[in-house]
């Protein structure tokens, strides 16, 4: 599929966005600044870019517990989301949702949450929606090769391809579920010929390659909106970073093993051949890479001069009918 110069530009933009937003937040976290574990997707950019920019802006889309950026991915602002990190009453979940459940309806993100392989009911429950409005939206859902051993797994893709719903299962496939290598926890060696089993195409891509991401999510995207149903697609990736933040290093990675694919760092990998085969120079690429640093210094001066909840919100948007807490 070819991509224009621009295209080439905003992928380029949104990868290193994710890479700068979330090397802040780690220095936040280090700094105690931020509650709970921080997960990063360090590494893994490229799967993410290259999946989201093959949708729609009102296209639907469904995280996990790493999952900063994916929002970054198909377009948010960087403001709210590091607010919603900080706990901040301007977080896009005003501070309750925190960095394992962040949802942004502006650019279709439905939430992201730390239950794993909870996400596939909510991408079939949103196809479904689709499918029934007649409103062409795709959903691509993101999950981890962990969550590819879950029941929910196999009961969404069975659902979605009985009912031909227009929903892209993208599996971020790192290589380990926290510290168990997927060799040792999935009975295949490639998750995407499960799809096999339910009449639906499944591809294994590179998901280092932003470009090829891009294009086999294209391709599944176009097949979603003619009514032909769901794809499964397998994106080969690492994260460079630990399972999560301030987790002790648990030596279950050798040293040359994490050294190999950051020699296949995406972002690297992206910009020499933007720089050799897309027209675009060095410069191009240092200017956007200024204009990141100076949207994520922004963001962070927005959310630290947010206030926090007010006490007396503890209860909104929680349950429909909020719980009165017994007085003491």
């Amino acid at each position: 599929m070819n991509v224009d110069k621009s295209t080439h530009l905003e992928m380029y933009r949104r990868m290193v966005r994710i890479r700068e937003f979330e090397a802040a937040a780690m220095r936040l976290g280090a700094r105690g600044a931020i509650t709970g574990a921080l997960h990063t997707a360090t590494g893994q950019e490229g799967e993410i870019v290259g999946a989201c920019m093959a949708l729609n802006a009102d296209d639907y889309m469904v995280g996990n517990h790493r999952s900063h950026g994916h929002p970054i991915g198909k377009g948010a602002g960087l403001n709210r989301l590091m607010a919603e990190l900080l706990g901040r009453v301007t977080g896009v979940n005003r501070g309750k949702g925190g960095s394992m459940h962040l949802a942004d309806f502006s650019v279709g993100s439905l939430g992201e949450t730390s239950i794993v392989g909870s996400g596939f009911p909510t991408a079939v429950g949103a196809g479904l929606g689709a499918k029934l409005q007649k409103s062409g939206r795709v959903t691509l859902c993101f999950f981890g090769d962990g969550a590819s051993s879950e029941g929910t797994f196999h009961e969404s893709l069975n659902l979605a391809a009985l009912w031909k719903l227009p929903v892209i299962f993208l599996c971020e496939n790192n290589g380990y579920a926290i510290t168990t290598p997927a060799s040792k926890g999935i009975s295949v060696p490639d998750i995407a010929v499960r799809a096999a089993g339910y009449g639906i195409p499944g591809l294994v891509v590179d998901g280092q390659d932003v470009l090829a991401v891009f294009d086999a999510v294209s391709t599944a995207v176009q097949r979603a909106r003619a009514g032909e149903g769901p794809s499964l697609i397998e994106a080969k990736t690492y994260r460079f970073n630990e399972h999560a933040s301030a987790l002790p290093a648990l030596q279950y990675r050798k040293a040359d093993e994490i050294e190999k694919w950051r020699k296949r760092d995406p972002i690297a990998l992206f910009s020499a051949h933007a720089v050799s085969s897309a027209n675009i120079t060095k410069q191009e690429l240092d200017a956007i890479d200024a204009e990141v640093q100076a949207e994520v210094n922004a963001a962070l001066n927005f959310a630290q001069e947010s206030p926090v909840p007010d006490a007396a919100e503890a209860y909104d948007h929680v349950f429909v009918n909020p719980l009165i807490p017994l007085q003491a």
